[in-house]
């Protein structure tokens, strides 16, 4: 995999490796990354689930009362 070098504020950094919980500048940026991706994957599989779930209602005909 292809490697890139960012140059960060340090004290974004520090913070991030606090709350991350890892003694690495480079494991806790990387874990921030990987779990901002891994919630928008979340998101897309919710959006599609609930977008689905509206079409089948659309599809559905509707009674008359």
């Amino acid at each position: 995999m292809a490697k890139v070098n960012v140059s960060l504020d340090a004290e974004l950094v520090v913070e991030t490796m606090v709350l991350a919980g890892v003694g690495s500048p480079q494991d806790a940026v990387e874990l921030v990354l990987r779990d901002y991706i891994e919630r928008g994957h979340r998101t897309e599989a919710r959006l599609v689930t609930r977008d689905e779930a509206l079409r089948e209602v659309d599809v559905k005909p509707r009674e008359e009362g």
